[in-house]
């Protein structure tokens, strides 16, 4: 039996309303993308096999809300909120900014691809282009530290949209699920611990030490994010390099 046969018999048997739910369910394994409680956004939801997945991941204390052009039949088993409309269009912005909740949400997640031409530039031109429009929705919508999974089909475009991904995030990887097909062309980007720091790494600058940290390193606040400086106490002003950058604090080494 073919792998595609293998994959779709087990979505029925299971009451997966696609094949591709093994996809996100096989991301979530490898990358431990839910927990339960999460919120988890799904763009380009429709027929809904991966809100399925989602849903089961972060249980009933998560929150699952999927948003696509066509509209997506209630799923039963499980409390998930459906938006009928454009991602790109503010009043569905509106809407998803409403069922997320001013917290944002933890994971953001994009099955999209074009409608095929059979014209592999073309075909992989406009699938760049659609997860340039999620990530443009998940950089609205993630909270600090939270993930982002979006396909995107392999080409000459890839590496340079990859790179503007990878620089809002802790990490990156891409990857390639086993339930996607032989001959696909696609691979999904996993994107770990959203940065939202006021500060790059490289950066200089002079801080004050508010406080002192658990393990003795001073600390200094810049717009609510912390910096861990090694070496200070509570009063100074100290010049500093910030040397390592995580979702909601960071390292800086004391140069003055």
């Amino acid at each position: 039996m073919g792998r595609k046969d293998d994959y779709y018999n087990r979505a029925k048997q299971q009451g997966y309303r696609s094949r591709s739910a093994y996809k996100l369910k096989q991301i979530d394994e490898d990358a431990n993308l839910f927990e339960r409680g999460d919120t988890v956004v799904d763009l380009g939801a429709a027929p809904g096999g991966w809100l399925q997945i989602a849903a089961e991941a972060v249980g009933q204390t998560g929150t699952v809300v999927g948003v696509d052009l066509q509209r997506i039949e209630a799923l039963d088993d499980h409390d998930v909120e459906t938006i009928r409309g454009d991602m790109t269009d503010e009043r569905t912005q509106h809407y998803l900014r409403e069922a997320v909740g001013e917290g944002g949400a933890d994971v953001v997640v994009s099955d999209m691809a074009p409608n095929m031409t059979g014209e592999y530039s073309l075909d992989h031109a406009r699938s760049v282009h659609l997860a340039r429009q999620a990530f443009a929705v998940a950089d609205e919508l993630l909270a600090p530290g939270g993930d982002f999974v979006v396909k995107v089909f392999q080409g000459q475009d890839l590496e340079a949209f990859r790179d503007e991904v990878e620089a809002e995030f802790e990490y990156l990887r891409t990857v390639s699920p086993p339930a996607s097909r032989d001959s696909s062309s696609e691979v999904y980007l996993v994107a770990k611990g959203r940065l939202t720091a006021p500060v790059e790494e490289g950066d200089r600058l002079e801080v004050e030490i508010e406080e002192l940290g658990e393990e003795g390193d001073g600390i200094a606040y810049l717009d609510g994010y912390s910096l861990f400086v090694p070496d200070t106490v509570v009063g100074e002003t100290v010049t500093i390099v910030v040397d390592d950058i995580k979702p909601r604090f960071g390292f800086a080494e004391r140069v003055d």
